[in-house]
């Protein structure tokens, strides 16, 4: 007999194992809609809902700093990027005929295959395992000083090549977006003219005879 078949109530769910359940339905119907509808700005705000439907769970199951990071980080950083590019690009607010793929059926069989693969690796990851999330609430973990503690004490080194990854890809924008403009002025001609309310002329001088020499 394995250990979670002798852990007391395994047969019997609590109110936060249908909880969990509940909210994972939501979140899993939350994401099909995201991936399906054809209104981009709509697909957003589902996004909105399968994110916050993650954090719910990583709550439920006691993991508090994770939880919260979802949502400052995916939920108010990541979506609100995606709306401002929606809007900076004036996407279609409505229906877009362009948002469907024809590789439906490929789309569907990776997704399939992938669900598959992780529901088998969580499976096989609790056959032998058992989360008392009593104790672990009991003990605070999760928490953010359980979190950080742990994170500084075995993974210092990942987490400080991780943030400078992020300055360098920060400067690099920043040179790009740079150079950008410098060739944009470049590019501009020193002897262009512009006319309030006209187009903007360049190239050699006209052949037309000037006033002073009709005179």
């Amino acid at each position: 007999m394995n250990i979670a078949a002798e852990a007391q109530g395994f047969l019997s769910p609590t109110g936060v194992e249908i909880a969990f359940l509940l909210v994972g339905l939501v979140t899993l119907g939350s994401a099909i809609v995201t991936v399906t509808t054809k209104q981009l700005v709509h697909a957003a705000l589902w996004l909105v809902a399968t994110l916050g439907g993650l954090a719910v769970e990583y709550l439920l199951l006691t993991a508090e700093f994770i939880a919260w990071v979802q949502v400052l980080i995916y939920v108010g950083s990541v979506v609100v990027l995606l709306l401002f590019g929606l809007m900076l690009t004036r996407a279609p607010i409505g229906r877009s005929p362009d948002a469907d793929s024809g590789n439906r059926p490929v789309a569907l069989a990776v997704a399939v295959l992938a669900a598959a693969s992780l529901v088998w690796v969580v499976v096989d990851a609790f056959r032998t395992t058992w989360i008392d999330l009593d104790r672990a609430a009991d003990e605070a973990q999760g928490s953010t000083a359980v979190t950080g503690k742990f994170l500084f004490q075995h993974w210092v080194l990942p987490f400080e090549a991780l943030s400078v990854l992020l300055l360098a890809a920060l400067v690099g924008a920043i040179v790009l977006s740079r150079r950008n403009a410098r060739m944009t002025r470049l590019n501009e001609a020193p002897g262009d003219t512009r006319t309030t309310g006209a187009p903007r002329t360049t190239g050699a001088p006209s052949d037309a005879p000037s006033d002073k020499e009709q005179r």
